[in-house]
């Protein structure tokens, strides 16, 4: 990367332009890098804790509030859906108006959702309270990648990365453990109240150690307002209608597609023509970028199916709260002890074994996971638990680095945006539509012998989605560890 690069062409995705004071950047071994890094990486993982947390709160939430399966998959999913729907925008904000600062807002309003979650007095109330969560999420998530990759060191930023996704990935998988201990010990409502003290320690963590960086041509352009909003509308609608799916009548069913499908296509048209789009889309002319986007969209929807279903699964079959969020401990040790080690072997011989082994491991757990019926023990759990959690670990932080290199620098938040856009989107997705596929519906996660038939349906499915992931990364990256853009 040069010192004084010549003026970047806004077009050509392979234009990378060095922070404005290197100097400034900062260093993993410093006490300065290293809270900053905590501080990220823990802002990260609260709001990625948040989207695993509540699954094994859920059945306590749904008798304590009198929540039908339906209003409780809108619990998941509207925090998911404005997480998702708005997170390109945080993306996009923090570029314009500088990254810290949008990171720290988001942590502040994160916390301040997350007080009124656990105050909620009936499911739609929460409902509404998720959703306002999910926005801060949506503002401080791109912010942690786009921060790593604009103020630390080049030589710094892989390992950062790798430490952030290891770490990040080890809030989502302690989330049912958690959960599970808060449910049994307190009350389902400290499921949200732990993440006030959680946000204040980031805030207090980053606020002085990170330099404020931004996209030096964001400054005089017009936000892409429609843009967002037809993102958001086309993501929204789908979502809808695959969470009613099993009981709305074929042609509310078929409008709802045709209205979803409208807006997906209005939005790529005003992205297309739009001078300053929200969502460049010459980003997508690196295969590295499709390619790795394309298999977060399968892995994340079979990640977030699993994760639901697996702990809804032992509770219907008489396991506690906290037996079933023990149930993803492996997932916790995986992560915390390999993903660096991913990294670091990624970073040599390139992203595309780890990313095509990763997920087809995956999806051997999920099969084997088939063996959690009505009356299961650890024996029939840990197998496949362990399986899925080696796949995962595998193929998570060469993911991530893949899709900051193959994007311009200026373009760090958007790029972290889309990614982060896409995996919520993925889990949303299956979350919404799952249920209605397997033939779930209304108290049936109450019942063991309707939610087992139906969890070892969902288990195939997330089996295939894996799978496909595998293939899709074999096919689209390159063999080869060079950087690609």
């Amino acid at each position: 990367m040069e010192d004084t690069p010549p003026a970047p062409d806004p077009q050509d995705p392979s234009d990378r332009q060095a922070p404005p004071d290197s100097k400034d950047l900062l260093d993993r071994g410093t006490a300065r890098g290293r809270a900053a890094l905590a501080g990220l990486t823990l802002g990260s993982g609260v709001a990625i804790l948040d989207g695993s947390v509540v699954n094994v709160a859920l059945r306590s939430i749904g008798a304590d509030l009198d929540a039908s399966l339906a209003q409780l998959q809108w619990v998941v999913n509207g925090y998911l859906l404005a997480l998702a729907s708005l997170v390109l925008v945080g993306g996009a904000l923090g570029d314009r108006l500088g990254r810290r600062r949008v990171y720290l807002a988001g942590v502040v309003w994160f916390g301040v959702a997350s007080a009124l979650c656990a105050l909620a007095q009936d499911p739609w109330q929460l409902v509404a309270l998720r959703v306002v969560q999910g926005v801060g999420a949506a503002l401080l998530t791109p912010g942690a990648l786009a921060i790593i990759q604009s103020s630390f060191r080049p030589q710094d930023r892989a390992p950062a990365i790798g430490t952030w996704a290891g770490y990040s990935g080890i809030a989502a998988a302690l989330g049912p453990l958690v959960g599970g201990w808060l449910v049994e010990h307190a009350t389902w409502r400290w499921v949200f109240a732990i993440n006030i003290p959680l946000c204040l320690a980031v805030v207090l963590l980053t606020a002085r150690t990170i330099p404020e960086t931004r996209d030096p041509q964001a400054r005089g352009r017009r936000f892409d307002v429609v843009g967002a909003v037809l993102g958001a509308a086309a993501l929204g609608v789908l979502t809808l209608v695959l969470t009613v799916a099993g009981s709305a009548g074929a042609i509310r069913l078929v409008v709802g597609v045709l209205g979803a499908v409208m807006l997906g296509a209005a939005f790529l048209v005003v992205e297309r023509h739009s001078r300053h789009p929200l969502v460049p889309l010459t980003l997508f002319a690196s295969r590295v970028f499709t390619a790795a986007n394309a298999m977060t969209l399968l892995v994340y929807g079979a990640l977030g199916a699993v994760t639901l279903f697996v702990v809804l699964q032992l509770q219907a079959g008489g396991w506690g709260a906290l037996q079933a969020g023990l149930s993803g401990l492996p997932l916790t040790i995986a992560l915390m002890l390999l993903s660096s080690r991913a990294a670091a072997l990624a970073q040599r011989i390139g992203p595309r074994l780890p990313m095509t082994v990763g997920p087809i491991v995956c999806a051997v757990g999920a099969v084997l996971l088939l063996r959690v019926g009505a009356r299961a023990t650890w024996f029939d759990v840990l197998p496949g638990m362990v399986v899925f959690s080696l796949g995962l670990v595998t193929l998570v932080s060469p993911l991530t680095a893949a899709v900051l290199a193959a994007a311009p620098d200026r373009h760090a938040g958007v790029a972290s945006g889309i990614n982060n856009a896409v995996a919520r989107a993925g889990s949303l997705l299956a979350v919404a539509a799952l249920p209605a596929v397997v033939g779930l519906s209304g108290d049936d996660y109450l019942q063991p012998a309707t939610m087992t038939a139906g969890y070892q349906a969902a288990m195939w499915w997330c089996a295939g989605l894996l799978a496909a992931g595998g293939v899709v990364s074999w096919v689209g990256l390159p063999s080869s560890p060079r950087r690609s853009g």
